[in-house]
Formats: C-alpha cells, structure tokens, sequence
C-alpha cells in the first residue's frame, strides 16, 4: 500500500510515520521516503527492516527524481510467504512510489510572506478588491480605530502589493 502526504518538516515526517505505524500495526515493514524544501535538500528514507537499500533509497531515489517536494511515500507491506530477493523489492519499491506519484495532483511549491497592515475604514472596500491581484489571501481581520489586515503572500509579490498600499491610502497605510 502506498501513499503521498505532503510534508513540511522533518517533524511532520516523522509524526506522519509513526501514526502509518500505528494505522497498520498489523503491516511486516512500514517503509518510507521524503523530500523537503524548495531545492529538496532536506531528505529521509528507512527500509524498515527489509534488506539495506532495497526499499527506503529505491523509494527515495524515485522522489529525487521526480521534482516534487514537500512530499512523503509510505509504502506499507505485509509479507505473503513469497521472497522477492534484494532486486525483486528494489524494482517492487521504485515501481510502486512511482506509480502513486502519477496519481499526485502537485501544485507549484511558492515561498509566502506573511503581511500585516492597518488602512482608513474609508479606502477597505477599494483595498479588499485588490488583493487578489497579489495572490494575497487574507487570514484575518479586526476592526477597530482602522482596519487591520493579516495574511500571507507570494514573496514575489511584497513589495508590489506595499507600493499599492501606500498609493491606495496616500500613505495612511502602516505596516505591522
């Protein structure tokens, strides 16, 4: 049985494991594979008691390759009586990760800002319109002597979405 969960942290790796382990108690060998961060330099494997590297690095290797990150495969195996040999599960791992890997929907791995400002009540409704325009997706809100706005952003964007707001208020914007 094999599965993708995306993952940001080694921590999140970990804790995703150990509950695989716990889910299928009943399972021989819990093996697994994970590629963190924008440039993948972040890695982990185990063959968790099948024969050394011929489960966790197959598994590993397939994600390397693929260009996905942020991404975990637990591949779970009960033995059936049948021995596969060392290359029989080296081919057996890297054909499962890859087949559950076609059937992934990824979407493109983007670094956030997190952004908080406070606007006039009077320029809210013609701010709120633009943020879309910044891929900026509000995470709350308060509404006190001005407008306080808190979400996160593509990086790319900051600086863009800044210079509006400062235009957009004539400068009564204030950064938090």
């Amino acid at each position: 049985l094999a599965e993708a969960v995306t993952v940001d942290s080694q921590e999140e790796a970990r804790e995703t494991l150990r509950l695989k382990k716990q889910e299928f108690a009943d399972a021989t060998h819990v093996v697994h594979g994970f590629v963190i961060g924008p440039q993948a330099n972040v890695l982990g494997c185990s063959d968790d008691g099948e024969p050394a590297g011929t489960a966790g690095r197959p598994a590993l290797e397939v994600l390397k390759n693929s260009g996905i990150t942020n991404v975990m495969v637990t591949i779970t195996r009960w033995f059936g009586g049948t021995k596969l040999g060392t290359g029989g599960l080296v081919r057996a791992y890297t054909q499962v990760v890859q087949e559950v890997l076609k059937i992934c929907q990824t979407r493109e791995l983007v670094e956030l800002e997190d952004l908080t400002f406070s606007i006039p009540y009077g320029v809210n409704e013609a701010i709120r319109r633009r943020l879309p325009d910044f891929n900026f997706q509000i995470l709350s809100e308060e509404f006190g002597q001005k407008v306080t706005i808190r979400g996160t952003l593509p990086a790319e964007c900051l600086t863009q979405l800044q210079n509006a707001l400062v235009d957009m208020t004539k400068n009564l914007v204030e950064f938090h």
